[in-house]
């Protein structure tokens, strides 16, 4: 059984930084595409990075230069380095596997519960 669990959510002001984690488990391929979701009040889930079994990676473009997603493979971790955040960033954060595109962050089969990021002025 697959399990994804976040963690590094929390509040900061605006130009802050936080780095997000997701410990992954039961995940037989650890070469999986991966990558980080965020939906904030009111409107709809939106791609926010991923990383395809290649190590590409691709960015939503209002993050571009500010967020950098990585994996460590031994550790099973999946990471999205916040920085220069903005009050726009501020949304429930999760991390997926195991996707049809990552180039086009979609087709995600396996989704964790989520940790909030807010940011302030």
């Amino acid at each position: 059984q697959v399990h994804l669990a976040e963690s590094g959510g929390g509040s900061v002001q605006t130009g802050g930084s936080l780095r997000l984690s997701c410990a992954a488990s039961g995940l037989t391929d650890r070469s999986y595409c991966m990558g980080w979701f965020r939906q904030a009040p009111g409107k709809e889930r939106e791609g926010v990075a991923a990383l395809d079994r290649d190590g590409v990676t691709t960015y939503r473009d209002s993050v571009k230069g500010r967020f950098t997603i990585s994996r460590d493979n031994a550790k099973n971790t999946l990471y999205l380095e916040m920085n220069n955040l903005k009050l726009d960033d501020t949304a429930m954060y999760y991390c997926a596997a195991d996707c049809h595109s990552a180039t086009l962050m979609m087709g995600f089969r396996y989704w964790g519960q989520g940790t909030q990021v807010t940011v302030s002025s």
